[in-house]
């Protein structure tokens, strides 16, 4: 239910910036709606770690809810004055089929990710069957080849999202188990990178780095790549603690020059009709690449003995858990830096071929294979 929400409102921004904001505003609007994030990411560790410790994880979620009311009591009077716009295209039912095609197969593949017995084959195997097929026909045509345009925006999204996700997924994790931290303080670890990701993206705004948009984005993957690389030295005796901070701040500083960037070229390559179809091919790929890579760091901190972890070791102990296992740790962000890398490259291809700009300009793009949906484009966001 929270995954149709976040996905009706992230899309649903993203057109109404291709519609309303002109193209030399939109890396600000953009960079605004990632602004919005600091509160919430300064504030929300330290909250979430200390109701944690005192009252238990439970009512972190339940505590949620009430924060929704604010924006709802301030949008719904807006919304009832709108008037009924004219014209729309009728809603494209096969996108939303195979978009219940890929929720279904990755939640098969989550659950065969949770099994360690021959039981898991069989959910893994219909999960990739429901997946695979489903993905191909969601997102533009080329993605999984990188191909020059729109295909490559869409897929550096998956590869930024997902490595970032995996890797910050566990740093708690190992901040309290191998390093005898708090899960108070480990929480704390990652809130600078909320700040920088704000700092990124108001720094990819800035009107005289436009012609560099796509250098942008590969050097944000880069210093992504630095980071997460930076994170397993913790895990070295005598190594001080707080170069998982630092290199958290130099992660979210990368991700908010690639994301918004992202966004950015991604509204400047399609059409006006074809924002919306192209903004939900990159909230598909967003979360694609999570679900992956989280699960894939799963299975490999269960396969280098992460399983063994005791997830309860207490912040007193020095050095923390007697039974941690440094090398699962050690393989999921090399892992997850390795990702980071091939983002890097993915970015030397996000400028369209010439003839396929000529194509897009002369009818649209969707003759132009590197920069249209492969599907038929549906009218209309995190």
């Amino acid at each position: 239910v929270q995954g149709i929400g976040g996905g009706l409102v992230i899309v649903a921004l993203y057109v109404v910036v291709g519609r309303a904001y002109p193209e030399a505003l939109r890396p600000s609007v953009l960079a605004a709606f990632s602004a919005a994030w600091v509160l919430p990411v300064i504030v929300g560790p330290l909250v979430a770690g200390t109701v944690t410790e005192q009252l238990g994880w439970r009512w972190v979620f339940l505590s949620i809810p009430v924060l929704v009311l604010l924006p709802l009591t301030v949008m719904l009077p807006a919304l009832r004055k709108l008037p009924p716009r004219q014209g729309e295209e009728r809603m494209d039912r096969r996108r939303i089929l195979l978009a219940l095609a890929v929720a279904a197969g990755a939640g098969l593949l989550q659950y065969a990710a949770q099994r360690r017995d021959w039981v898991a084959v069989l959910p893994a195997v219909a999960g990739l069957a429901l997946l695979v097929p489903a993905v191909i026909r969601l997102l533009p045509r080329g993605t999984f080849r990188a191909a020059r345009g729109l295909p490559s925006v869409v897929l550096i999204r998956g590869l930024a999202a997902g490595s970032l996700l995996a890797a910050e997924s566990f740093i708690p994790l190992m901040l309290v188990t191998e390093r005898g931290l708090s899960t108070t303080l480990a929480g704390l670890s990652l809130t600078g990178g909320g700040l920088t990701w704000a700092l990124g993206s108001y720094t990819q705004s800035r009107p005289r780095l436009e012609p560099y948009r796509e250098r942008i984005m590969g050097i944000g993957m880069l210093l992504m790549t630095v980071a997460i690389l930076v994170v397993p030295w913790a895990l070295v005796d005598g190594v001080p603690v707080w170069i998982v901070a630092v290199a958290w701040i130099v992660a979210g500083f990368g991700m908010g020059l690639n994301i918004s960037s992202g966004s950015v070229l991604l509204l400047k390559l399609s059409p006006p009709e074809e924002a919306g179809s192209n903004s939900a091919s990159l909230q598909v790929s967003d979360a694609l690449g999570n679900i992956t890579f989280v699960g894939i760091s799963g299975l490999l901190f269960s396969a280098f003995g992460g399983g063994a972890v005791d997830a309860h070791a207490t912040p007193d102990v020095t050095n923390a858990a007697s039974g941690g296992q440094p090398a699962a740790f050690a393989a999921v962000f090399v892992t997850m830096a390795a990702v980071a890398l091939t983002g890097s490259w993915v970015a030397t291809r996000l400028k369209p071929a010439r003839d396929g700009l000529a194509t897009a300009a002369a009818g649209g793009g969707k003759a132009a294979p590197v920069s249209g949906p492969r599907t038929p484009p549906a009218p209309a966001e995190r």
